[in-house]
Order: structure tokens, then C-alpha cells, then sequence
């Protein structure tokens, strides 16, 4: 799916090619592993269908009911949220809903009547979420009733995340990321950043770190801003736009960063997978791999979805390669969740997939619903929570996967589960780590690959 970013002015000689494309990519696409193509053309990339498997692990399912419309199939970033043994659901018309986790059954239910995009995110006694229009609101735990609501810059698509210290960041689909006062909405800071004319119709949630957050952005971007005002404390080009055309430039960080002890893991669309120290946005390392659903890390592992739908183990000390599954290609997979020593990923036909994480074997599967899974399942309490796009709320437990093949050793278990077992870094290592930008600079007109740093301002009287 992508958005067009309108110039302020129309731009003369527009090619054929590309009043076509803006034609397509103003349409509401299901995802960007998928394309409804003209004239009756198939798909040139269909997913792969599922094969027989013999189960290694039981997924069992302690409940699952409908308690919302859910996205109506759309990708948004309407995901549960899970705490004080309640579970918090949203969907698209506006519903809110809030179930006891451990049997699903309503203890109330709230229409706000707004075209909910993202959320909701828990913090204290609130729920924070955020419309397509730009609407932030909050909402009492106690009952659903709305306890305040804040205007931003435009749509969306990331879950508000709060700080803990009283502040709720916002990410716009635009790039403007806003601070909040967590109490009463009131704007305290925002920092604009310039969006591409073409972009994914996505944003990376922000991610909260001690004296920080880090939100990756259209073009390639990952930044660190100070919570206190929003001020750029590093930012760093993991991946700068490259080729001749709007669509071949497109190098987003719609995957949210993962970060792990003092490093961030971070991909982009049509570009790189790459390791950036926490404190200085020094890139440690840099792998070509392109992705846009998400990955998930552990101190000795890391797991991506890649744009193909392959997934991954790595290495995040070097990001070399330790297996990859394709048994799952084009099949829309969600970003993966970690659960013991199983990875768990859904997919555009409502699955839910579990992959071993020691060699990456196909162990076990489940169908949850009938309707895509597009957000990653949220691990909480032991149990896996997965929320489909027509609402369908189910809670599972997982055993554990057996001993998988010795690292190069079996040729069979690699056959059975069409994985490669690999030691090599992932596919074509990037040049040297570029240096950060740790102060605001400005891109010079024979430096195309730069852009503008961020401009924190203060609130609007």
C-alpha cells in the first residue's frame, strides 16, 4: 500500500508512466506483497500455498471470539493491548471494546464513533488512540468514557506510545512527530521531518528508550529526539533513495526498531537491515535485505520478515545469516513474535504460523480466522493474543519446539521444511557505516541523498 505526498505546486510534463502509477497507488491496496493488476492480469507474485506439514507443537487455543469489526481488511495499526488481566481491542468504526484476558468475556464496550487507525496503547487509567483525520484521543480504562482529545498534523497508522514519565509520542503519516501531555493531551513539542512524494502507506511506531525515543521514517531515516522538547539528539540514513523513478526510490522504516541492550535493529523497504548504536547512531553494521513487516530480537538471535515474506534467523552482533523459510513466500506475513523457543508470524489468510527459532523449521500452525492477520501477535502473561482484521480476538498457548537439526547438519530437516541453513551474511553486505548526524544539517544541492533534519517547534497558541 502507498501514499502520494502532494508538492504544494503540480509539477509540468508529467510523464505517462507516472500519472499511471499515481492512478494505482492512490487506490487503497491491500498490502505492498500484493497488487490488483490491470486488465485482468494475474498476479505475478501469488502466495505460496500450504503444504502438508507433520505438527512438532501444539498451539491451543484457551478462547477466541468477535468482539469488533476489526480493520474491515484494511492495514491499520489497531492492535490489543493487554494489562491488568484485561485485553483492550479497537476497530476501524470506532468501537472500543475492553475483555477479561483469560476468558474473553466483555466487561464494556465504547463507540466513539470515529474512524479509529491506531491503537490502543495503555498507559496508567488511559487508553490513547488515534484516527485517520488526525484525532488523538484518550479514554478512561474504568468505562471507555473520552477523557480528552488533541488534533495532529494528519493520518495515523502507528500506535501512540507513551513514556512513562507523563509524555505521549505520536507518529504522523506525514512525518511530524508530535509530544503530548499524557494527562490532558496539550501539545508540548513537535518535530517536522519532509516525506517523500511516494511512500508506503505505513509508519514505524515509536520506541521508547531512557532519555529517548527512536522513530524510523519515510525515506530511510531513523532518529532519536530528546522526549523533553523533541530536539534530534542523532540521526542517521540507513538506507538513502536510490533509482530514477518515485516507485524505485521508495526506502521506508515502516518496521518498528527493536532495540536490544544499547543497539537498535532496523530495516527498511527497498534497502537495508542494519545495527545502530543506541547512544551515538553510529550504524555498526548494514545488510541489504528489504523489509517493511518487522523483526524481533533477542540479545544472541534476530528474526526478520522480509519484503518477500521469507523469514529469517540472523545474527545481531554481525547480521550473518543463519537460516531463512520460504515455505511461506507471499503470504503477507505479519512482523514475528518470540514465545519460548518458537516464532510466531500470521498471515493474509487469518494462519497463525510457528517456526523454530534454532533452524527455522515449519513446527505447527493454526487458523485463527477466516480474514487476515496483519499486525504481529502480542506475547503477554505467557499467552499468544492475536487479533485479525475482522475482529476476531483469539488467546493461545504454545508448547515447545524439539531440538532442531546440528547448525550444517541435516539435509533432510532442511528438505522437509524448504529452509536454507546458512553461516554468510545476508544477501549483499552494504559498504562502510555512515556517520550519524548528530547535529542539524541541511542538504546541499549536489548532496540529493541528504535531507533536512528535523524542526522542533512549540506549541501552536
Amino acid at each position: 500500500m502507498f501514499t502520494r505526498h502532494l508538492p504544494h505546486k503540480p509539477r509540468p510534463g508529467r510523464r505517462p508512466a507516472q500519472a499511471a502509477a499515481a492512478i494505482l497507488l492512490a487506490a487503497n491496496l491491500a498490502g505492498c506483497s500484493y497488487i490488483p493488476w490491470f486488465g485482468g492480469e494475474k498476479d505475478p507474485t501469488p502466495p505460496t500455498a500450504l503444504a502438508n506439514i507433520v505438527p512438532e507443537v501444539t498451539a491451543t487455543t484457551l478462547w477466541s471470539t468477535t468482539l469488533t469489526k476489526g480493520s474491515e481488511d484494511r492495514r491499520l495499526a489497531l492492535v490489543p493491548a493487554i494489562g491488568g488481566g484485561r485485553v483492550y481491542v479497537a476497530d476501524a468504526r470506532g468501537k472500543v471494546v475492553a475483555a477479561n484476558a483469560n476468558t474473553g468475556r466483555v466487561l464494556w464496550e465504547q463507540n466513539t464513533k470515529l474512524p479509529l487507525s491506531a491503537g490502543p496503547e495503555l498507559t496508567g487509567d488511559h487508553l490513547i488512540l488515534a484516527t485517520n483525520n488526525g484525532l488523538v484521543i484518550a479514554l478512561s480504562t474504568a468505562d471507555g468514557k473520552e477523557q480528552w482529545r488533541a488534533q495532529v498534523s494528519g493520518e495515523v497508522l502507528a500506535v501512540p506510545r507513551s513514556t512513562g514519565d507523563g509524555k505521549v509520542i505520536v507518529h504522523t503519516l506525514d512525518d511530524t512527530i508530535f509530544g503530548l501531555d499524557e494527562a490532558k493531551g496539550t501539545e508540548l513539542w513537535r518535530a517536522t521531518y519532509p516525506a517523500p512524494i511516494l511512500t508506503l502507506r505505513g509508519s514505524s511506531t515509536p520506541v521508547i528508550v531512557p532519555n529517548g525515543v527512536i522513530v524510523g521514517l519515510a525515506g530511510g531515516k531513523l532518529v532519536k529526539l530528546d522526549t523533553t522538547d523533541g530536539a534530534p539528539l542523532w540521526e542517521v540514513i540507513i538506507t538513502a533513495p536510490s533509482g530514477r523513478s518515485e516507485l524505485a526510490r521508495i526506502a521506508d522504516i515502516d518496521a518498528d526498531p527493536v532495540v536490544v541492550g544499547r543497539v537498535v535493529l532496523v530495516g527498511t523497504y527497498n534497502g537495508d537491515l542494519a545495527a545502530v548504536d543506541l547512544e551515538g547512531g553510529t550504524v555498526q553494521w548494514r545488510r541489504k535485505l528489504s523489509s517493511h513487516a518487522g523483526l524481533a530480537a533477542t540479545e544472541t538471535s534476530l528474526f526478520i520478515t522480509d519484503s518477500q515474506d521469507l523469514v529469517w534467523g540472523a545474527d545481531p552482533v554481525s547480521g550473518a545469516a543463519r537460516w531463512k523459510q520460504e515455505r511461506l513466500r507471499y503470504r503477507q506475513l505479519t512482523a514475528p513474535t518470540l514465545t519460548g523457543n518458537l516464532i510466531a508470524v500470521g498471515d493474509l489468510e487469518g494462519w497463525l504460523h510457528l517456526i523454530a527459532q534454532t533452524d527455522g523449521r515449519l513446527v505447527g500452525r493454526t487458523r485463527i480466522a477466516k480474514h487476515a492477520i496483519t499486525t504481529r501477535p502480542i506475547l503477554a502473561g505467557g499467552r499468544l493474543y492475536v487479533y485479525a482484521t475482522d475482529g476476531t480476538l483469539a488467546a493461545l498457548t504454545t508448547g515447545t519446539a524439539p531440538g532442531g537439526a546440528a547448525r550444517g547438519g541435516s539435509a533432510q530437516a532442511a528438505a522437509a521444511g524448504n529452509l536454507d541453513l546458512v553461516d554468510q551474511p545476508l544477501p549483499t553486505p552494504r559498504a562502510a557505516p555512515t556517520v550519524p548526524v548528530t547535529t542539524p544539517q541541511t542538504a546541499t544541492p549536489d548532496s540529493p541523498t541528504a535531507t533536512p533534519p528535523a524542526t522542533p517547534t512549540q506549541p501552536r497558541p
